[in-house]
Order: structure tokens, then C-alpha cells, then sequence
């Protein structure tokens, strides 16, 4: 992703800036997935995994990236606090 992009690029709840996801975090997103435990911030199933993702600054939300393009949602988001594997 572009790093100009990214550096205007905040979460559309809480105007965090944004990261790209590290592989470790990536992973276990998409374990958790493939589990059937995630769920967005609206409590909605979120059943694809991820190729990429960005990350709020505090590691709260997660938003994903289709095609190369931000996916920044409110509430497609997902929390991270429901991920018992998450790195942090």
C-alpha cells in the first residue's frame, strides 16, 4: 500500500491513524475466522479471511483490504479484544 496513503488514512470511529497488519497478526485473524470467532463490530459473522488489513494505532480495530483498496467501514471493523490469540 502506499505509504502517502497511509498516512492520511485513519479509523472511521475512532480518527486512530492506521497501520498495515504485521504477518503474525494477519495469521491469527484469519485462524479465528476460519474457527467461525469473529465477528464485526456490529456483531455481524465475518467469514473470509483476509489477504491484508489495516490496524488502528492501539491495536482496538481492524479493517480489511480488497484489491489494494481500504475497506474503511464503521461497521465492517473488527474489535481485536474478542481474539484470545491476538499478538500484542
Amino acid at each position: 500500500m502506499d505509504s502517502r496513503l497511509l498516512d492520511i488514512l485513519v479509523c472511521p470511529l475512532s480518527k486512530m491513524p492506521l497501520r498495515p497488519l504485521k504477518r503474525a497478526e494477519l495469521d491469527a485473524l484469519n485462524h479465528a475466522i476460519a474457527a467461525g470467532q469473529v465477528r464485526s463490530v456490529t456483531d455481524m459473522p465475518v467469514d473470509a479471511a483476509l489477504r491484508e488489513g489495516l490496524i488502528t494505532r492501539d491495536g482496538k480495530i481492524i479493517y480489511r483490504v480488497d484489491d489494494g483498496i481500504p475497506v474503511l467501514l464503521g461497521d465492517e471493523g473488527i474489535g481485536t479484544v474478542q481474539l484470545n490469540d491476538f499478538p500484542r
